[in-house]
């Protein structure tokens, strides 16, 4: 497409006429430039930011690389560290560099602490009443604070670790049956993530052959919603074309969040009868503990009369929980497996620590994990190399707003750069380089303060799951490196290319062959 233009114009140009038309035009094109900057100074109206020229209506729509975290970053080594993009009828800042990023995310934070919420997620009747859409404010406010601490916060979390020890053991139950014998990593910690979230969010509720069929249907559904939600819609670049649906990615939506009501309509219809949305659930036969559901119940029926929690907060708050936990997990733990298995010395240090510190031919726990700090490193370098969101979740300020002296417009589409800014060599040394020696010593601080390593976000809006998290993943690489050692099919060469979306997955699945190092079948089952 931009080969062709300069084709057109020494065509246009051969011409007398037109040759001497040509000076004219550019001329005015200058004049009515010049004019217009002046006005825009003269007003006091800062520039919006520098970016590339793009197409009547289209904007720069037609010229987008589908793997946008890598394409934004090009265009930043050309137009800075902040920069516009014209999207239909959007304007996209994208914003790549540590200093124009605390602007946004603490400077600004209130200001930039809204979304644009995309057209399908609108085609809910909850949509946009989650943690994640919800406009800043009150409301906001008492679902972050719900997520926090009646369900994210450490002791929550202590509470269900019962059904996180069994999910993982069961994962590697399922290797070991499969040793010698390649397996899809991403594919199965993806089944063990769902297991894992759907047990802490409504427990024993669901038995038997119910159960699994609860989990296929999930597993369907989660993967449509992530499917639409990153696909791209006209309906979001030309909201005033958004009534017409014309891809009819809106009408998929509501078929797929028709799925998701069935099924948690059964759930909370069986979690009233069986046990009372009172009653608590005996853990293992010793101690109380409530599932998420059974918590999020009582917050509901317990009521806030300036804010109340209501059934579609309680429906959308699942939601979050199994489409923003899923995907985002499985996809790190399939990076850090690749990557180790790329560089074996790495494995190797991270195994014997585990050896170390939980024993030979012993199951290593989650209590282990705050002993491991090195692979506690090797998490930290994932999440550097590949961030999960590479551009987090858009921002949008909820008025026209100053950044690096240019102009935000109120309403606008704001991007972090994350993924280019973990790989600033000016920030990083060797940044492509997966090198987690670089996070020992407590290095690495992810909770929003260090503007250079941004995996979790920072701000008001920063990842309400982010304990939940470094727990699964953690625990998850400590089982499947202290059971295994694991090794590519022969023949098969490992490579570890990203393929951009909403959440950065591996572009090819890793798939790997472990063969069991505990002596004793007893550590597998």
């Amino acid at each position: 497409m931009i080969t062709i233009f300069p084709e057109k114009l020494s065509t246009f140009l051969k011409n007398d006429e037109h040759f001497l038309l040509f000076p004219t035009l550019l001329f005015i094109f200058i004049t009515s430039w010049l004019a217009w900057k002046v006005f825009n100074i003269t007003r006091g109206q800062k520039p919006l930011p520098p970016g590339p020229w793009g197409l009547p209506v289209v904007g720069n729509l037609p010229f987008l690389d589908p793997e946008l975290h890598s394409y934004f970053a090009s265009l930043a080594k050309t137009y800075g560290p902040i920069f516009k993009l014209r999207l239909g009828g959007k304007v996209s800042v994208v914003i790549t560099s540590p200093t124009v990023a605390r602007m946004v995310l603490k400077d600004q934070d209130v200001t930039f602490a809204n979304r644009d919420v995309p057209v399908v997620v609108t085609a809910w009747d909850y949509g946009g009443h989650d943690i994640v859409f919800t406009p800043y404010g009150a409301e906001w406010r008492m679902l972050r604070k719900v997520c926090v601490r009646d369900m994210l916060g450490h002791a929550n979390l202590d509470a269900v670790y019962s059904y996180r020890r069994q999910e993982i053991r069961n994962t590697v139950k399922y290797f070991y049956s499969r040793k010698g014998s390649p397996v899809n990593v991403g594919e199965e910690m993806f089944l063990t993530v769902l297991n894992v979230i759907t047990n802490m969010l409504w427990g024993g509720t669901i038995q038997g052959k119910e159960r699994t069929n609860i989990g296929a249907e999930f597993r369907q559904v989660v993967g449509e919603v992530t499917k639409l939600l990153g696909k791209p819609n006209v309906s979001d670049f030309f909201p005033y074309l958004a009534w017409l649906d014309l891809q009819g990615a809106k009408k998929q939506m509501k078929v797929v969040v028709s799925k998701i009501d069935q099924i948690f309509d059964k759930i909370i219809d069986q979690k009233t009868q069986v046990h009372g949305q009172k009653g608590n659930r005996k853990d293992n036969g010793n101690t109380e503990s409530k599932d998420f559901l059974q918590v999020l119940l009582q917050l509901k029926d317990a009521g806030d009369p300036k804010t109340p929690l209501t059934m579609d907060h309680v429906k959308s708050l699942l939601v979050d929980m199994v489409v923003g936990g899923t995907e985002t997990t499985s996809s790190t733990v399939e990076f850090a497996m690749a990557e180790m298995m790329n560089k074996p010395e790495i494995m190797k240090k991270a195994q014997q620590e585990l050896e170390n510190v939980a024993g030979k031919n012993a199951i290593v726990e989650e209590s282990h994990i705050q002993k491991l700090p090195y692979l506690y490193a090797v998490m930290k370098e994932v999440l550097r190399l590949h961030p999960v969101l590479p551009l987090m979740v858009n921002h949008s300020p909820s008025e026209s707003s100053v950044v690096g002296n240019y102009r935000i417009p109120k309403g606008s589409q704001v991007f972090v750069n994350v993924w280019a800014i973990h790989r600033d060599p000016s920030i990083w040394e060797n940044p492509l380089e997966f090198f987690p020696e670089r996070f020992l010593d407590g290095k690495g601080d992810y909770s929003g303060n260090d503007f250079n390593y941004l995996p979790f976000g920072s701000g008001r809006r920063i990842c309400a799951g982010m304990a939940m998290a470094e727990r699964m993943v953690l625990f998850s690489l400590a089982s499947l490196l202290h059971s295994f050692n694991w090794d590519l099919p022969d023949g098969e060469k490992l490579e570890i290319s990203e393929k951009f979306g909403i959440v950065l997955k591996k572009k090819t699945p890793l798939i790997a062959i472990p063969t069991p190092r505990q002596s004793g079948p007893a550590c597998y089952e």
